[in-house]
């Protein structure tokens, strides 16, 4: 033992005020991902997250807004984020020294010589050679990180379509109310024309109670739509954070855009959805992950060197003694009880279920793409003919009742041809909302879904 002076004492006495003063040395506050919010649609100057329906009509972009704000499963990811965060600091703190400090108070008794020893001492430790096993700890916690920020990206698309879908849905459901309404109408207008010319003697009983069946089953028809549609709305409302009775007013749906081609090699897109997935970016970080604990176990195996210094000092019976130490620790492992062989197999083992995993996830995403592709480009047909499908429906019912009040028609082929007007602007409103959602759904199986989604579609772009 020999004096190592008081200018190692005072190095080591302000370590621990030094870290004091610093609460996130190694900046991972910074490495974990944003929480998701309203700052996602990359928009200067976006608000904090909504905690209230908005008192305009509600858009989809405020219904994301709202959803990705309340939903608690953002919240979870968010913090499982920041802990891989937290952990990655821990690994990191692996390559500075530890600093103790220890003191102790005893009272000796010998016959009738009572004394006091009281001793003190600081320990500055530090880890200099281990052959792998910081850096390999390190690796781990930084691609689990990676793993976690794609993992609540993936989870953030998933929430973002779901909402989506509540929300057209909803608007689905308050046009299919226009609709109910708008053949309501229809079938009142031909009851009117039945009876009328029921009492001027021109038209049997028959057609005037046709007619009138038609339209009680029109009534009942749009009685039914409201119901669901105040059903979807409980939903919605539901699905953004807030009790089912909240009052939502939804925006008007836009008008679709004249044009609605998007035809891209699938190959393409299949090839820009395995680069974009944040699920297969997840599992690829987390097999480096698995690859990076096989390397942990092998260095777990071998050899270390570290450091150890320090103060002593020791009042024993009023003689004060002062020194220090320093020294150098080679611990070599001999025989753990083949625990490292163990050890390093199950990592092995474990990196090729990660390796499986991620392969099982590529695949899926080709077919991922491909349902959605194939459904969307099956919707914008629908889509295309479902207009043209109702422009001819109501021309059809425009002459079908001019020909029955000229006296020249049946009611028959009047409300044959309602009944078929009532269906092709049921059938338009389903198209609308199955192109909205499949090119939603499209997207998200590339990995692409984002406000910028919302924003007017623009002729050529889906």
């Amino acid at each position: 033992m020999r004096n190592i002076g008081p200018f190692f004492l005072l190095t080591v006495a302000c370590l621990p005020v030094l870290a004091a003063g610093i609460g996130d040395p190694f900046d991972t506050d910074a490495m974990a991902p944003l929480k998701p919010s309203p700052q996602l649609s990359a928009r200067v100057g976006a608000a904090p997250c909504a905690t209230a329906i908005p008192a305009t009509a509600l858009t989809a972009l405020d219904a994301v807004d709202l959803a990705l704000c309340n939903h608690p499963q953002t919240r979870e990811v968010w913090a499982s984020a920041r802990v891989q965060a937290a952990l990655l600091g821990v690994a990191k703190a692996g390559w500075l020294p530890n600093l103790d400090g220890s003191a102790s108070a005893t009272r000796f008794q010998y016959d009738d010589a009572p004394f006091n020893r009281r001793t003190a001492a600081l320990t500055l430790s530090w880890l200099l050679v281990d052959f792998g096993q910081r850096s390999a700890n390190v690796e781990n916690a930084q691609q689990l990180l990676n793993a976690a920020a794609a993992t609540q990206d993936a989870t953030v698309q998933s929430l973002f379509l779901a909402a989506l879908q509540t929300y057209y849905s909803a608007q689905a459901t308050q046009a299919a109310v226009i609709s109910a309404s708008e053949a309501e109408r229809s079938a009142r207008e031909s009851y009117q024309a039945a009876d009328a010319r029921y009492n001027v003697g021109v038209a049997t009983p028959a057609d005037r109670l046709q007619a009138q069946t038609a339209l009680s089953q029109a009534t009942l028809n749009r009685i039914r739509a409201e119901g669901e549609a105040r059903n979807a709305l409980g939903a919605l409302a539901n699905a953004l954070g807030f009790p089912a009775q909240q009052t939502i007013v939804l925006a008007a749906m836009p008008a679709m855009p004249a044009e609605l081609a998007f035809q891209k090699e699938i190959d393409a897109l299949i090839a820009e959805a395995q680069v974009r997935r944040p699920d297969l970016k997840a599992a690829e970080a987390q097999f480096k992950a698995a690859e990076a604990s096989v390397d942990l176990a092998r260095a777990q195996g071998r050899p270390t060197v570290s450091l150890a210094a320090g103060p002593s000092w020791q009042n024993s019976a009023g003689v004060v003694t002062q020194g220090g130490s320093i020294g150098l620790t080679l611990n070599v492992p001999l025989f753990s009880g083949f625990d490292t062989t163990y050890r390093v197999r199950s990592a092995a083992a474990q990196a090729d279920v990660r390796a499986a995993q991620r392969d099982r996830i590529k695949n899926q995403i080709a077919l991922d793409v491909w349902r959605a592709y194939q459904s969307l480009t099956t919707a914008t047909q629908s889509l295309k003919t479902a207009a043209d499908l109702v422009a001819s429906a109501e021309q059809s019912e425009r002459v079908a009742l001019g020909r029955y009040k000229a006296g020249v028609g049946t009611v028959l082929d009047l409300l044959v041809a309602q009944s078929a007007l009532a269906s092709a602007r049921l059938q338009r409103i389903q198209a609308q909302l199955d192109w909205n959602v499949y090119r939603a759904t499209l997207a998200q199986s590339m990995g692409a879904l984002d406000y910028t989604l919302l924003q007017p579609v623009a002729e050529g772009r889906p």
